[in-house]
């Protein structure tokens, strides 16, 4: 398939041959109208000089940005056409590594020499089959893993988890 241009060519080389318009236009199966046809200038020259300079000045702007600008010096221009031409243009906003942030030597949890001094507590919650919540108060010795207490029931009060824990911790032979 030849292009509109290239058959508009061969038309007018055929009329200067001596070949009558309409006998070149019938040959080759173009219309009039086609032959005559001059395609308009384009409107988006300025414009997309304008988005390739605003896109180099402001590397980090995306079309977004680019078209707020062009609204703030005053044109009146869809953000889909400037879109379009963005894309055409084939700008891309540049993406930033991310910096890696250098990772520490990590170092053991330090366990406690003696029993007694560091002690653990965790909530544990659970349901039952009715949809009950269980609530469960766990105390642990880091040391030796000892656990004095479990505290199970239904609904556990902080203030009863306060009492307990320092019970445990005042009282840890329970």
């Amino acid at each position: 398939m030849v292009s509109a241009p290239a058959r508009r060519a061969l038309v007018r080389e055929w009329i200067e041959g001596g070949a009558s318009e309409r006998c070149a236009l019938a040959a080759i199966g173009m219309s009039a109208s086609a032959l005559r046809y001059r395609p308009r200038e384009d409107r988006n020259v300025e414009l997309r000089e304008r988005i390739l300079a605003l896109a180099h000045r402001h590397r980090r702007y995306g079309v977004g940005m680019i078209s707020l600008k062009l609204r703030q010096e005053g044109r009146l221009v869809n953000y889909k056409r400037v879109e379009r031409l963005y894309r055409q243009q084939q700008l891309q906003v540049r993406h930033r590594k991310r910096k890696k942030v250098p990772v520490g030597e990590r170092q053991p949890l330090l366990r406690p020499a003696q029993a007694n001094p560091v002690w653990s507590m965790d909530v544990v919650f659970d349901r039952t089959a009715e949809g009950r919540v269980i609530k469960c108060l766990v105390i642990v010795d880091d040391y030796n893993q000892h656990r004095p207490k479990k505290a199970i029931g239904a609904m556990t009060p902080a203030t009863y988890a306060q009492q307990l824990a320092n019970s445990d911790i005042i009282n840890p032979g329970l």
